[in-house]
């Protein structure tokens, strides 16, 4: 599963993680700490929906 933020354009791939924000690949959604938050427009976990 991929998870959109819903306030700007970014996409979250578990598959890829967040390498630049210290989530290796493989990291599920459900996993990211809960003050991780979107690179691109700063927006909480909260934010993003399924897609």
């Amino acid at each position: 599963m991929k998870y959109q933020c819903r306030d700007c354009v970014y996409a979250y791939y578990p598959e890829r993680g967040d390498p630049a924000n210290g989530i290796p690949p493989k990291t599920k959604f459900e996993e990211l700490p809960e003050n991780w938050l979107c690179p691109v427009c700063g927006a909480r976990k909260a934010r993003f929906k399924i897609i």
